[in-house]
């Protein structure tokens, strides 16, 4: 298992899985091309994501009305909807810590929908803040 740390935060990469920065996101997938998470970090410059306002930018964001849930990967706690678009079967979170805001979409196939969703949790459960001094 490797990690993958950020800036702000860390994440466990099992040896099936790949993980690479590109441009403002990192991108991860399995080695057996089934779906990949793309993750992206917000910050805010000033206090931090209350819930309601998580709730408020995932609808806002939303490309379609989703029935989002409450989620908890790692240290992070947010929302997160499944839906299908063209084909592809799609899962999104958004979830935060402190001042830090995490949106994550992982996307498959409408075919293999659902077949790497306990390794996705496993995965994404790992996220962890990196503690700054200060």
């Amino acid at each position: 298992m490797s990690i993958l740390e950020t800036e702000w935060w860390t994440l466990a990469i099992p040896p099936e899985w790949w993980a690479e920065a590109e441009d403002e996101s990192i991108l991860v997938g399995d080695r057996d091309d089934v779906g990949c998470i793309e993750m992206t970090t917000l910050h805010k410059e000033r206090g931090e994501f209350e819930a309601a306002e998580i709730r408020d930018i995932a609808q806002a964001e939303a490309e379609q009305p989703l029935q989002w849930q409450a989620a908890v990967l790692g240290d992070f706690r947010g929302v997160t909807a499944s839906y299908l678009s063209e084909g592809a079967a799609i899962r999104e979170w958004y979830v935060a810590r402190g001042p830090l805001l995490l949106f994550i979409t992982y996307s498959c196939d409408e075919e293999n929908r659902g077949l790497d969703d306990a390794a996705v949790d496993e995965l994404l459960d790992t996220l962890a803040v990196l503690s700054r001094p200060g």
